[in-house]
């Protein structure tokens, strides 16, 4: 799906926002001089658009473990901020090209190839400060702020060409047209003094939260040199955050005057960083590159190295060599909740359920909060006919995790399984709740109530929720 196709379910979400409807559809935002994009309209442009690249997206990365380490970066940087009140959502796009981007709202998206090309943790989280501090900032509201009432459409261009990877002229031309924006091109550069201001706010977020930052001023050189080489195939994050010789320098400049401190990488990064590199291109091939690695020795970590190959292997299902690949990296010391759950993938493709779900019981103990093996365990749990377990672990978890829908999807799978058709149609109903799939949750909760094998209290359940998503969606209707 090319992402110009989400502009127009998107418009009429974008248009409901804000002020009474003016005679001609569009909010009214009083003179264009006076324009200000509020912070709640601002997180409910970005939580539309997010919703569709979730949903409809192909280039999306639904994998737990890669998101969930991205947002414990981001929020490690974020919490130094001072905007605690700002929520932030850090996702991935599996696209090789090096790029990040911020949504309207504080969604932040970044692509596998930014990922794979950091040398380390802390280049990595300099991109990801940069970003968050246009957020704090407010540079895409300010952006649009400039722009007149006429130009609304032209702002949700604006905000998914941002998100887009614009490295295909094509896709940019698409959004021009689709937002009816002629000079969207040119408006899709933050401005020098938007740039200067997130690298300086970035630098102090590095600082602050522990990381070296003087891979900041590595990175970004990297960056500009590479665009020197390619100057019609520069990264697309260079086409919209420009990268001038005076930003460098000044990026320079201000890191010189900090003491130096040396911060090693953490093994979550090694691991999404490795894992992200095996899934890459052909499998033979990534099977090879592994393999070299470990014969070689030439990688920064060895566990990583290994737990590569293990993953490259799986791939190829050479299920023998990828346990001897993380047996190698257990060896060395390497102590994960990636390590297990891979661990006990491994067991689950080879027919050993009993084995998978001893590695994952374990892993919960350690991990209690880590998401990706609370998936695994429930869904090894359905797998191994554990119905009444994997129903009260993601009953008990969904109580905690209210806005999981993963987990309430596996809640309504058990469900199924136990042939509780009322409770699992109201738990798919929470499932496209939580996608912002009103009309879809109010049918599963109608399904719910004709499925009649509830008791009294599900069916007041039922009955109360219907409720209140009918009202939702009509106050959603009124304001559009």
């Amino acid at each position: 799906m090319r992402l110009t196709s989400l502009i127009p379910p998107l418009a009429a979400a974008f248009l409901g926002l804000g002020s009474p409807a003016m005679a001609d559809g569009l909010p009214d935002l009083g003179e264009s001089a006076q324009i200000d994009l509020s912070p709640l309209a601002e997180r409910q442009i970005g939580s539309s658009i997010f919703r569709e690249i979730r949903l409809r997206e192909p280039s999306y990365l639904d994998d737990p473990e890669v998101s969930g380490y991205l947002n414990r970066l981001g929020m490690r940087l974020v919490s130094q901020s001072g905007e605690a009140r700002q929520d932030f959502e850090f996702f991935v796009l599996r696209d090789p090209t090096l790029n990040a981007f911020a949504m309207p709202g504080g969604f932040i998206g970044v692509h596998t190839g930014l990922i794979t090309a950091a040398q380390s943790e802390s280049e990595l989280a300099s991109v990801i400060a940069h970003e968050i501090s246009h957020v704090t900032q407010r540079h895409l509201a300010r952006m649009m702020g400039k722009q007149s009432q006429a130009q609304l459409v032209s702002m949700l261009a604006l905000a998914v060409a941002v998100m887009a990877a614009r490295n295909n002229p094509d896709v940019a031309t698409g959004a021009m047209m689709a937002g009816q924006a002629a000079g969207l091109q040119s408006q899709l550069n933050y401005s020098r003094d938007f740039e200067r201001e997130a690298d300086r706010l970035g630098i102090n977020l590095l600082e602050k939260s522990g990381y070296d930052i003087r891979d900041m001023g590595t990175f970004f050189e990297r960056l500009q040199n590479f665009g020197r080489l390619y100057e019609n195939n520069a990264p697309g994050y260079l086409r919209t955050h420009p990268l001038t010789t005076e930003r460098i320098a000044d990026m320079g400049n201000r890191i010189a005057q900090r003491p130096y401190r040396q911060v090693p990488d953490s093994l979550d990064f090694l691991l999404v960083r490795a894992k992200l590199r095996a899934q890459e291109g052909d499998a033979a091939e990534a099977v090879t590159h592994f393999a070299n690695l470990v014969k070689e020795r030439k990688f920064a970590s060895e566990p990583a190295a290994h737990y590569g190959y293990a993953a490259a292997l799986t791939r190829v299902k050479d299920w023998s060599g990828a346990e001897r690949e993380l047996a190698q990296a257990r060896r060395l010391k390497a102590v994960a909740p990636m390590i297990e759950t891979s661990a006990a993938e491994l067991r689950r493709q080879q027919g050993d359920l009993e084995g998978a779900l001893r590695l994952l019981r374990a892993a919960s103990q350690r991990y209690p909060q880590e998401r990706a093996v609370s998936y695994a365990l429930v869904d090894t749990l359905l797998a191994a006919g554990r119905l009444d377990d994997a129903l009260q672990i993601a009953a008990a978890d969904v109580t905690v995790y209210v806005t999981d829908a993963r987990m309430h999807g596996l809640l309504a799978k058990a469900y199924a399984l136990m042939g509780k058709l009322a409770r699992q149609h109201r738990a798919l109903a929470e499932v496209y709740v939580i996608n912002g799939q009103l009309l879809a949750a109010i049918e599963q909760l109608q399904l719910a109530q004709q499925a009649r094998d509830g008791d009294f209290y599900d069916q007041a359940q039922i009955d109360a929720r219907l409720r209140e998503l009918k009202r939702q969606q009509a106050e959603e209707m009124r304001r559009r």
